[in-house]
């Protein structure tokens, strides 16, 4: 059985239909990729699975589970999680309160400040416990959103754009973890536009465009497949 199922999953904004009917599934242990050009409907789609946004129509299950109409912190206590491309914290917290109150979903109090304490070392934050988001460099804000939730205990994680403003040297230490963590058995749901990233993590990815899939594939299938080089790559590829 797979891990998490998207079922002819639309979502209409008044007269903007989103998504339209998208349907793929999500082995356990798998990396997906999600990609499409911008306005695509990525976000709308991850805000669906995620339980921030009511679909219009479809199903979504997880772990055999209908979870439409289920709360985002009731999913991320289920396991199913999703990181922000802005790390969304109050001015004075420290990275170790940030990461304490993702784990305080799983953990009473002492033992989720050390466990976020752990985690912060894992993914690198171990010197900078103490401070707070908005002193850190925009590749260490990066990996505290992967700390975030690595430390609800997560079988999935949403990952939105979570290489985006990175250089390829930068985007190294995430590609570590992420590949660890999936080694450890975490699931991974991709939305990326940096494509060497996507490439080298997924084994599988999926198209979006205008709101509906018109592709899913292996990576290399992907990249030669001339619906996904019209719609998203555009003329660079052919240059």
């Amino acid at each position: 059985m797979a891990l998490l199922e998207v079922d002819k999953v639309s979502k209409r904004f008044g007269g903007l239909q989103a998504l339209n009917g998208v349907s793929f599934s999500v082995e356990r242990g798998e990396i997906l990729g999600i990609i499409g050009p911008n306005g695509a409907g990525k976000t709308t789609l991850f805000g669906v699975i995620s339980g921030f946004t009511p679909p219009s129509s479809g199903d979504v299950r997880f772990d055999g589970r209908r979870i439409v109409g289920v709360s985002p912190d009731r999913l991320t206590r289920r396991g199913l999680i999703r990181s922000f491309q802005i790390v969304q914290t109050f001015a004075d917290m420290t990275a170790l309160d940030v990461v304490t109150t993702a784990a305080l979903t799983r953990r009473p109090i002492r033992q989720a400040v050390d466990y976020a304490a752990q985690v912060l070392t894992r993914v690198g934050l171990g010197s900078k416990l103490d401070d707070t988001p908005a002193t850190l460099s925009l590749q260490d804000k990066k990996l505290l959103e992967l700390a975030k939730c690595v430390a609800t205990d997560p079988q999935c994680i949403l990952l939105d754009e979570v290489m985006a403003g990175l250089t390829m040297a930068e985007t190294e230490a995430p590609i570590a973890i992420i590949r660890e963590l999936n080694r450890q058995g975490v699931t991974f749901v991709m939305v990326e536009h940096v494509m060497p990233v996507i490439m080298r993590l997924a084994t599988r990815m999926v198209v979006i465009n205008f709101g509906e899939k018109i592709a899913e594939a292996s990576p290399d299938e992907i990249i030669n497949d001339r619906r996904v080089i019209d719609a998203y790559f555009g003329e660079h590829l052919d240059a």
